[in-house]
């Protein structure tokens, strides 16, 4: 249960110190007091979403601070597969800076938001304002119903499922739609490999074929010239050619190279010169002797060239290009061929499917039907106690096709009196009768839900007299077998409290500043009858909250 929340810089809460005890907690207090903000600092402990604009004006940080003790087996199991330590007591805070960025800690070790939102979870269920409206919505009508039936988990698995199974459906759609295109795509692919694959392609070859162009086109220039090289090197008629020259002169240096070590070296290095140019006059003979001249040599090259620029307007500005695009291409090809194979794997995966979900759906139908019959029962009987006695609910039960809730519809019809015709709750015309429906359907549910401590904002609006003390009966009951808090402006519902809270408020220095404080027995009279009579206590407002007391003392006290 919750035994003690410090709320610090929480907007006019500069700091408040709340304890709370076992049985019926009540917070009172006049409008505008911060009853709402205990409630949103609660939710921020559980881990709700919050807003910066919870910081009070002026502070950096806004600092809540949470201790849980006698909590259940299934959450202490729960924090040790989150890696948090228990040792009896459960300390769980949350600091949220003016910038709108928020840090948690679990028993002093940092946690993630989602992390506290599944511990409180099991901890603290709270009922707001809000939650009265949605019950108007019949969308909510089938988890309420869920709940009750204990089948949530039942009902995960099956939506799970029906989402998975859906994206699967849009998926084979989509590859359906695109069979017809991926078809032609896949001719034109085969064709562009296939020509790809005949050119036989090589990395360097279109280089290559550009330089043969380029001498085949110039031979006879290039073969006049090699012809003029080959004669200043070698065929002099005179043995006046450079080669008979430089060797001539390594011979002149050799004569004199027994003089000095710098002759021989010129000597050998003019020898060296004389073999490279005797080896250039070789290779010059060699490409004069193998010259293509053949014209319809250049006439292929220059087709293989043409033949190559077509594949490269098609494919890419190079041969590595137009390889690059053919192995894409065959990617692509596998891809489309795979498709083939996956529509038709697809088509089997959700002919499972569907039938895996229609035998859950029929389960969770069958488990529906028999816990709506058992649920309408136990609420029509708190709403007779709650002072609406003739009082008919129904859970509407509409089959439909399957959906992601299942093969039904469910919406809950009420008929607040005898006689009258049960009506879809968006059709309650009074703020009472649904508070009380809510009170009806949440002390229901609470028989199955583990959660140690219930928390109720303002369950008695629109409901006052008999009503509203039926209400802090039921509440009174409740917090017997679990801790129970409610935020309540009904002096009958605050009369059956174990622990009374007063929260007020007052200006100093221009600054509001609103505090909490238990009330004894005397005090808690003078509030009642504030609340009775306004801000003028008068002495019978004050006999009144102490008849409503007197009245209540039999429940006060928890056995």
């Amino acid at each position: 249960m919750l035994t003690e929340l410090i709320v610090e810089n929480v907007a006019v809460i500069e700091k408040a110190n709340i304890c709370f005890s076992k049985g019926l907690n009540v917070l009172t207090g006049e409008t505008g007091a911060g009853k709402s903000l205990l409630i949103d600092s609660i939710n921020a402990i559980a881990g709700q979403r919050t807003s910066r604009d919870i910081v009070r004006h002026g502070e950096k940080k806004a600092v809540i601070w949470a201790e849980f003790t006698e909590i259940g087996k299934s959450t202490s199991c729960l924090l040790q597969q989150l890696g948090y330590e228990y040792d009896g007591n459960l300390i769980i805070q949350r600091e949220i800076s003016e910038d709108g960025t928020s840090r948690c800690k679990i028993n002093q070790k940092p946690a993630t938001v989602t992390s506290v939102r599944e511990v409180c979870n099991n901890l603290i269920n709270i009922h707001g304002q809000h939650d009265s409206q949605q019950m108007l919505n019949p969308e909510n009508h089938i988890h309420i119903l869920d709940n009750y039936a204990n089948i949530e988990h039942l009902t995960d698995e099956y939506r799970k499922l029906f989402e998975s199974n859906n994206s699967l459906k849009k998926e084979l759609k989509d590859l359906l739609e695109d069979e017809e295109e991926n078809r032609r795509a896949s001719e034109l692919l085969r064709y562009e490999i296939d020509e790809i694959n005949r050119a036989n392609l090589d990395a360097d070859e279109y280089e290559e074929l550009i330089e043969k162009r380029n001498i085949l086109r110039n031979s006879e220039r290039i073969i006049n010239t090699l012809n003029g090289i080959l004669g200043l090197l070698t065929d002099d008629e005179n043995n006046r050619d450079i080669l008979a020259l430089v060797y001539e002169t390594a011979e002149s240096f050799g004569e004199i190279s027994k003089f000095s070590d710098e002759f021989e070296i010129l000597k050998q290095e003019i020898e060296e010169n004389y073999y490279s140019l005797k080896d250039i006059s070789e290779r010059v003979r060699n490409h004069l002797e193998s010259f293509d001249l053949d014209s319809n040599h250049l006439l292929e090259v220059e087709e293989r060239i043409d033949f190559i620029n077509s594949l490269r307007r098609k494919y890419g500005n190079s041969i590595g290009d137009i390889l690059t695009y053919k192995n894409e291409s065959e990617s692509k090809l596998e891809r489309i061929e795979y498709s083939d194979y996956h529509i038709k794997s697809l088509g089997e995966t959700i002919s499972e499917n569907d039938k895996i979900l229609h035998d859950k759906a029929l389960e969770i139908s069958e488990r529906r039907k028999s816990s709506a019959e058992s649920m309408a029962v136990k609420v029509i009987s708190e709403l007779k106690y709650l002072n609406m006695s003739g009082a008919t609910f129904e859970v509407l039960i509409t089959p439909c096709e399957i959906c992601r809730n299942g093969i039904e519809q469910i919406e809950f019809y009420l008929s607040a009196n005898i006689g009258e015709p049960p009506k879809p709750f968006s059709k309650i015309a009074s703020g009472g009768e649904l508070a009380r429906m809510m009170l009806a359907i949440k002390n229901v549910i609470a028989e199955k839900d583990p959660v140690d401590t219930l928390i109720f904002d303002e369950i008695d609006s629109g409901v006052s007299g008999n009503s509203a003390y039926k209400i802090g009966e039921k509440l009174k009951q409740s917090a017997r077998t679990r801790q129970t808090i409610c935020v309540t402006h009904s002096a009958q519902i605050a009369s059956f409290a174990d622990n009374h809270l007063l929260i007020s408020k007052e200006v100093k220095n221009d600054r509001t500043f609103t505090s909490v404080s238990g009330l004894d027995l005397e005090e808690r009279k003078r509030e009642l009858a504030r609340i009775i009579s306004g801000d003028s206590i008068t002495d019978i407002s004050l006999k009144h909250a102490d008849e409503m007391l007197i009245n209540a003392d039999k429940h006060r006290k928890i056995k």
